[in-house]
């Protein structure tokens, strides 16, 4: 009885150890379980990035953004999501300003941060920032259909009557601001040839003549690509670089680059407010960091940007014509100045706009 009890008891010992053992090793693999399914979501100290950009820069974030989120996963171990929202620069603009809460903001110009920054939602000086805020580099051109059937050279035939031209309305988007600026600018540097000076009646005589001609006003530069293609006008003026994003895609156009016209730059900012409402500055800046490296210059560059890089603007420069007579948006005083004299309720564009 004895050695049966003893036997007895060594047995329940050894079936208690092993169930106690399996019971182990099932929660170990629940815990692993659960921990590949919650890998497989969102782990914890993921991040979330709200993009509020202008329309255009699309098809290129659709490049930079994943190079971005390989980038930062090597560098942190953090994986990044993004919510993007694309609109005319203007109207992304003022979204923002009123309330859309995206954490980095990149639009077709200057006046539209500052827009963001008036509402208080950009507090820091992004324009202190590497290459003075801006990302990238364009200049306006003109696009006709192959072959250039009505010989287009210059801004001087958009004023033939028999010209139709396409350009957005720059109450939306700041790239028809981009484009008005550029033929405003043109008919100034006419004036100096003619008269020795600039002379703002000229050049609004000239921009009137050109609007003459204007088919219709798209929301955004991208809407009025989209017409251009569907078939309306016979010269759009925008971006080169959506020309080129477009002639690369098997698309047949010809760019016609003006004697003069404008260099166009395009800011980024982290909007403060929301980044830090979503505690996600750290990222956000690392973003705006990442837009001005050379792989994210090099990616823009594909997409018919110029780069804003000194280095990669070097390596890359035999792809671009550089303009006879190429400004920049100090010719015409600024942006205040520009604001205020060609777009206020009374300036340039409105009275050319009224016909007065």
């Amino acid at each position: 009885m004895k050695i049966n009890r003893a036997t007895s008891q060594r047995m329940f010992i050894l079936l208690l150890a092993s169930v106690l053992l399996l019971t182990a090793a099932g929660c170990g693999t629940e815990e692993q379980t659960n921990g590949n399914a919650a890998g497989s979501t969102v782990q914890d100290g993921d991040v979330t990035l709200v993009i509020g950009a202008y329309s255009v820069v699309k098809d290129a974030f659709a490049d930079v953004l994943p190079a971005f989120q390989d980038y930062w996963l090597q560098e942190t171990g953090q994986k990044v999501t993004f919510q993007e929202s694309y609109e005319a620069s203007g109207t992304q603009a003022r979204a923002i300003a009123g309330g859309f809460e995206a954490d980095v903001a990149i639009l077709a110009m200057e006046g539209d941060l500052d827009k963001i920054a008036d509402a208080g939602f950009i507090t820091h000086d992004w324009k202190a920032q590497s290459n003075g805020g801006n990302i990238t580099n364009s200049i306006v051109v003109l696009g006709t259909r192959k072959g250039n059937p009505l010989a287009i050279k210059d801004w001087d035939d958009l004023t033939r009557e028999e010209v139709k031209v396409l350009y957005p309305n720059p109450k939306t988007s700041g790239g028809a601001q981009w484009d008005i600026n550029a033929i405003y600018g043109a008919g100034l540097k006419q004036s100096e040839k003619i008269n020795g000076t600039k002379d703002e009646a000229y050049a609004k005589s000239f921009l009137k003549a050109v609007h003459a001609n204007v088919e219709s006003l798209d929301k955004s530069g991208r809407a009025s690509m989209a017409a251009f293609e569907y078939g309306v006008g016979d010269v759009i003026v925008t971006y080169e670089n959506e020309l080129l994003a477009r002639i690369k895609k098997g698309v047949d156009y010809d760019i016609i680059v003006p004697k003069s016209t404008i260099l166009i730059e395009n800011p980024a900012a982290i909007v403060d407010k929301n980044a830090d409402k979503h505690g996600s500055r750290k990222v956000a800046e690392a973003f705006i960091a990442y837009l001005h490296s050379d792989e994210a210059q090099r990616i823009f560059v594909e997409h018919g940007f110029r780069a804003v890089d000194e280095k990669v603007a070097a390596d890359t420069k035999d792809l671009y014509t550089v303009p006879d007579e190429l400004f920049d948006i100090s010719y015409l005083g600024g942006w205040p100045e520009v604001r205020q004299n060609l777009y206020s309720k009374k300036g340039i564009w409105y009275q050319v706009l009224a016909d007065l």
